[in-house]
């Protein structure tokens, strides 16, 4: 049980928070969401203490333990992976760490006896005994290989590092766990585990996820910030999504009818108040007006960018042919013989154990990197657009947003089409202006698909886009490559965008790739499939 008391907190004139109180109880897991900037990472910082409100306090149950998703990368550089997961326990590690140090005494007195068997009663109460082996599974399952265990942290790449900080969060069987993004760096299988996990896990959950599908596998109350305050709902993020729209509607509706309602007394009072037959009747539609109150629907916090792509034309019948790919990247061989051929309409995710292997086809694909064998040859009526997964290049430089976007917008176009166009990608006013090289990861990525959607390309190639955005603009891309005639080549961990977009995934493994016409949650529930991923796994081994 975790409680949130009067909780209020302020930078400068903006205001998060405002006396906001909840409970979350034992049993459930909450998804916190909300608009970018609308303090979901900040209140789950208040709610761990890592800092603290203006005012209003937090408490937890007596002696109950909260697990954290930290997001520090570097803070456990000298530590062991093993350690750093077992450090969770914060209380175990400490006990660990003076038993060691009790029995690596040369002097081990009659008193340290006594010293040790109260410890060691201790440790055993607390689970200690199988805490490397716990911390062992959790590494697995996430991912990280045996090999890895006894490496320092310092020696793993990013995407691993945050795969021990989230085993390191769920170590111990904690009596609360705040999550912060827990699926980003998890490939299918990893997500699939986590789900599962949390499903089963019976104490406090409060997560917060872009990934839409995530939430609704994991959680039974979602709570809702906007407008400063918390609300919880109960159901997954669909029921509240559709919840929240119906609400909206009724609220609508009802202040329409009122406003109907004030409309035709104030025409009747305006049309008889000066006639003596009817001044009565006037008089008494006055004081109906006047008890009359429309509701002042506050403003959300959430809001949707406009995102469209507009093809200048069609793709004729030749669209793109892959003859043999092959690529090695620092002595590893990434691409091996890929071939393939897309077709009219085709929606296709690339998928692959290995991240490199997916960008590396992309960088191809785009003419940013050569092939060391193989071809590839688009057809005469192609335009392609591509968004890199690692974007930063072209953000460097002091170009404010408006001179930025103006590279890519047509040549007869100035500065009012720009503020226009950044407008309705959520730049409105002084945003407009802001410098390039102080973006937000969410920001630039809104830059991305904005320069996409100037090319009005036919192809659109995408490197995981749904990275950095909220629950808003993965809704509105969404929603934009639904409606998107042409072809589209991309990668995504994003479970719902993937599953809705798909009618073809191309699976890129060591020994060839796997291509199959069918929908997402159907391929990787397929044993067939696996089948014949193990086979050619073998067949490169």
């Amino acid at each position: 049980m975790i409680t949130a008391n009067n909780i209020t907190l302020a930078y400068g004139k903006r205001v998060l928070f405002k006396d906001v109180n909840i409970k979350f109880a034992p049993g459930n897991c909450y998804g916190l969401i909300g608009a970018n900037g609308a303090g979901k990472s900040t209140f789950l910082k208040i709610l761990a203490k890592d800092i603290e409100a203006d005012s209003g306090m937090v408490s937890v149950g007596p002696r109950e333990r909260i697990g954290v998703l930290r997001q520090d990368h570097f803070a456990f550089d000298e530590e062991t992976v093993l350690n750093t997961v077992i450090m969770g326990y914060k209380a175990l590690y400490t006990l660990m760490a003076q038993r060691d140090a009790l029995y690596a005494k040369p002097d081990f007195s009659e008193e340290d006896g006594i010293k040790s068997g109260e410890l060691e009663l201790e440790f055993a109460e607390m689970n200690g005994y199988e805490a490397e082996s716990e911390a062992a599974i959790l590494l697995n399952h996430l991912g990280i290989a045996e090999e890895l265990h006894e490496k320092k942290m310092k020696e793993l790449e990013g995407g691993e590092k945050v795969r021990v900080l989230l085993a390191q969060a769920l170590f111990g069987n904690p009596d609360v766990l705040l999550l912060d993004e827990p699926t980003n760096n998890l490939d299918i299988k990893s997500i699939a585990w986590l789900e599962e996990f949390l499903f089963r896990f019976k104490n406090t959950v409060i997560v917060v996820s872009h990934d839409r599908h995530f939430m609704n596998q994991v959680c039974t109350h979602i709570a809702d910030i906007d407008f400063g305050q918390i609300s919880v709902y109960v159901g997954n993020y669909d029921f509240w999504y559709q919840a929240s729209e119906l609400n909206l509607r009724q609220r609508q509706n009802e202040n329409k009818k009122v406003k109907d309602r004030a409309d035709d007394l104030k025409a009747f009072i305006q049309r008889f108040s000066s006639n003596a037959s009817k001044s009565k009747q006037a008089t008494s539609r006055k004081k109906l007006l006047e008890k009359l109150t429309i509701e002042d629907m506050p403003v959300s916090t959430r809001k949707y960018p406009f995102i469209s792509f507009q093809p200048e034309r069609s793709c004729g019948n030749v669209i793109l042919e892959v003859e043999g790919l092959t690529k090695t990247i620092d002595g590893e061989k990434v691409l091996s013989n890929v071939s393939f051929t897309v077709n009219g309409n085709d929606k296709i995710v690339f998928m692959s154990d290995n991240s490199v292997a997916k960008t590396t086809l992309f960088q191809i694909l785009s003419g940013e990197m050569e092939p060391d064998s193989g071809s590839f040859r688009w057809g005469v009526t192609i335009s392609h657009s591509y968004f890199p997964k690692e974007h930063s290049t072209y953000f460097k430089g002091d170009k404010n947003l408006i001179d930025w976007l103006m590279q890519y917008a047509p040549p007869k176009e100035g500065e009012n089409f720009a503020r226009t166009f950044l407008g309705r990608m959520l730049f409105s006013g002084e945003d407009a202006t802001k410098k390039i090289d102080i973006l937000s990861g969410g920001e630039k990525v809104r830059c991305m698909l904005s320069r996409m959607m100037l090319a009005n390309s036919n192809v659109l190639i995408m490197d995981e886009p749904t990275n950095h955005l909220d629950l808003e603009s993965i809704t509105a891309l969404n929603n934009s490559l639904l409606k998107f005639n042409e072809v589209v080549l991309f990668t995504s961990h994003d479970h719902e965008f993937v599953n809705s977009l798909v009618n073809r995934i191309i699976e890129i493994t060591p020994g060839g790739v796997i291509d199959r016409l069918m929908a997402f949650d159907e391929y990787i529930e397929s044993t067939e499939v696996a089948k014949t991923r193990e086979a050619m796994i073998k067949k490169a081994a």
